[in-house]
């Protein structure tokens, strides 16, 4: 079996830390809780994981957190 793309892991770990939390998390507590080292995201896989995973970036009071949709 092949090795997943950097977009797929990337993915992948995106997608399982949000389906622990309900209330979704910000870019930087997923940058944490995952131990990534970009800054910000890149914008193409934000945008792809919207159509993939159903990511939806939504603008609160702490940010804009992350959720999928339910």
């Amino acid at each position: 079996m092949s090795e997943l793309s950097p977009y797929e892991k990337f993915k992948k770990q995106i997608e399982e830390v949000l389906r622990t939390e309900s209330k979704g998390l910000t870019w930087t507590e997923i940058r944490n809780k995952l131990g990534l080292s970009q800054k910000v995201p890149n914008n193409r896989w934000v945008r792809q994981m919207e159509k993939d995973i159903g990511l939806q970036r939504v603008k609160e009071d702490r940010g804009i957190v992350w959720k999928l949709k339910v």
